[in-house]
């Protein structure tokens, strides 16, 4: 098994460190990607310090994986050497469930394999793109458009198709009113990928020290939350809210700003659980949902659309010596908007 150059954590409380992993020898519908770039997600942080439940370590983090393909199988047919691909959060799925035959392999009934902090079905750990390569199956492999520069886009494959999914699934376009709670990694995305459905989209952040650049990105509202009157000024207006934060908000007067058959989406997943009271979704029918990621089949229809919009994330790119303190500045807000990863630096 071929070996490649990696970033490596080897505990929860650990900094990142050069090493080595192995990559198994492709397989006849394997791709082999050589990695460009690789964005940083806030679930990255999460799983390399154990904040979600035990992790596998060492660990190599990465869900957000743009690059070119430097071998194939002797029976791809999907990619050649050469092309612009990318790789999302997971990279198998049993394709034999419903969902997996309806697209949905996100919501593999068997359960998805992970890009990273997992296991293959046969039981070898996953290792993701905080890495020079990786070998993946054609079928959970994307097609990056020329519209669209590798770097921006890595971020696409985790933040952009979390934000489109949910967007897409609700029907946001002309006609709708959007909003659009955080304006980080997702919640950026989640303003151009609105406006570019046609929808009326506003912010709805803590204060409004992005609001320039949520102008830019195609809002057309930006209010604080922090504001105790913004609550009542929106009340009744919202088809839906997409709710980006990993924090326990004031459910119920989120709720409130909801018209008839309103819908608030949660991709973004606090520490603790959320509450909130009943009457906040009998009294106008509203709904309370999440959403997670999307099927390859969606994912590729985001990239496209992206290409066509010509959107790509607001990214600031790093090297691999400066992840450790990447992390701490995503924990404390100070990105704008994804970090992504230079793999060619990973080398030593």
């Amino acid at each position: 098994m071929p070996t490649v150059d990696a970033l490596l954590t080897h505990s929860a409380d650990s900094s990142f460190e050069r090493g080595t992993i192995e990559r198994r020898d492709p397989r006849a519908h394997d791709v082999v990607i050589d990695i460009a770039y690789a964005g940083i997600c806030h679930s990255d942080i999460h799983q390399a310090r154990e904040e979600w439940g035990k992790a596998l370590f060492p660990m190599v983090p990465g869900h957000e994986i743009s690059g070119t393909v430097s071998a194939v199988g002797a029976d791809v047919t999907s990619y050649a050497v050469g092309d612009r691909v990318g790789v999302g959060c997971f990279v198998d799925s049993c394709r034999e469930c419903e969902n997996c035959v309806a697209g949905e392999e996100q919501y593999c009934l068997k359960g998805e394999v992970p890009t990273y902090n997992g296991k293959e079905y046969d039981g070898e750990p996953t290792f993701g793109g905080y890495s020079t390569q990786i070998v993946v199956d054609e079928n959970y492999v994307l097609r990056i458009p020329e519209g669209i520069s590798l770097d921006e886009a890595a971020p696409l494959l985790c933040a952009g198709i979390t934000v489109f999914s949910p967007l897409n699934h609700w029907n946001a376009g002309p006609g709708k009113q959007v909003a659009i709670v955080g304006m980080g990694g997702l919640g950026h995305m989640g303003v151009k990928i609105a406006h570019a459905m046609g929808a009326e989209v506003t912010v709805l952040s803590q204060t409004l020290s992005k609001q320039e650049d949520g102008k830019k990105f195609g809002a057309d509202h930006y209010y604080a939350t922090a504001e105790k009157e913004t609550f009542k000024q929106l009340r009744g207006r919202f088809d839906l809210i997409v709710n980006t934060v990993a924090a326990n908000l004031p459910v119920d007067r989120y709720l409130g700003m909801l018209r008839l058959d309103g819908t608030m989406v949660n991709v973004g997943i606090p520490d603790s659980p959320d509450s909130f009271h009943a009457f906040s979704l009998a009294g106008m029918r509203r709904s309370m949902s999440g959403s997670k990621i999307g099927g390859i089949r969606e994912t590729q229809e985001m990239l496209d659309f992206c290409a066509e919009h010509q959107l790509g994330a607001e990214i600031e790119t790093i090297g691999a010596d400066e992840v450790t303190e990447a992390y701490d500045r995503v924990v404390n807000s100070d990105v704008r908007y994804r970090f992504v990863i230079d793999a060619s630096t990973i080398t030593a």
